[in-house]
């Protein structure tokens, strides 16, 4: 197939928007990828091989599927608009590696999904997301347990900053503490709003999350350990001690707030944004410890 005929290109995607009167739902956030050059950059970062099996979420027309049908082993893709089916069918059919799935990745059994196509093998997931719903879908993706060993995602440039931020940055917060517990995340390029169709309003950036094989603290509980961090940016200009004051005022005294975070060796006077993980954790440990 001749690069002029791949589904990434201005040219390829107005004809099957026309040929299947397609339109762009926005309540969807479909933005279609129309560089093959962007998308092989994409499959380079995430690692895909011959050898890995790869997931895709949202394949829209097939644009980073037919990418990745031609570089990986096998393509598990997931389409929550039954529209678009016809047009995955038409575009995919050079290719015989590749599994469309008609659902909301958030409703399937994902697990149950890899194990029947993929057996054992070596597992990648490698989407161009939908911007309002980014965040819940690796979330989900991440507490799953999945046997995958990365993720590799387009999303909206400033979630992925956010995501891959470390301590006393602007863009520092309980997403990148949640994010970067379950991975090791770096923001891997940036991405013109000229290579999409339609144009979305804002710059996007590709985000690598490599998972980790265990988290990088030890917490005690880890639902109080999130919401201890909630609870810390809760209104980010102010000290840790008066956001720790305002949620917990009702389980411990002030005197008790002061005597716990000096025990965790943490200055109440600090701001939530200045704490590392580990600080974090020491401080979510002595909490869990008084009960």
């Amino acid at each position: 197939m001749t690069n002029e005929r791949h589904i990434a290109t201005p040219t390829r995607t107005k004809e099957l928007l026309k040929k299947y009167d397609f339109s762009f739902k926005k309540s969807l956030g479909q933005n279609f990828l129309i560089d093959t050059n962007i998308l092989r950059n994409i499959i380079h970062h995430a690692g895909v091989t011959e050898n890995t099996g790869a997931i895709e979420i949202g394949p829209g027309m097939g644009a980073l599927t037919e990418q990745l049908a031609i570089a990986a082993d096998k393509v598990l893709a997931f389409e929550i608009d039954q529209r678009l089916l016809p047009i995955l069918e038409d575009t995919l059919s050079p290719y015989d590696n590749v599994k469309v799935v008609n659902e909301d990745i958030l409703k399937a059994d994902v697990q149950q999904e890899m194990q029947q196509y993929f057996g054992d093998q070596k597992i990648k997931i490698v989407a161009n997301l939908p911007y309002y719903i980014t965040t819940p879908i690796l979330m989900n993706l991440l507490t799953r347990n999945l046997p995958i060993s990365s993720i590799t995602v387009m999303i909206q440039k400033e979630v992925a900053d956010r995501m891959a931020a470390a301590p006393n940055t602007k863009s520092y917060g309980s997403l990148s503490l949640a994010i970067q517990y379950y991975t090791e995340a770096a923001v891997v390029m940036t991405v013109p709003k000229t290579a999409f169709m339609p144009q979305p309003n804002v710059d996007s950036a590709v985000l690598h999350l490599e998972l980790r094989k265990e988290p990088p603290v030890h917490v005690e509980d880890e639902k109080f350990f999130f919401d201890l961090i909630q609870a810390s940016f809760g209104q980010r200009r102010k000290t840790l001690r008066n956001n720790l004051n305002r949620q917990f005022a009702s389980r411990f005294s002030k005197e008790e707030l002061e005597d716990i975070m000096s025990a965790a060796g943490i200055d109440g006077t600090r701001r939530g944004e200045s704490l590392t993980m580990a600080e974090f954790a020491s401080l979510a440990n002595t909490f869990t410890a008084r009960g």
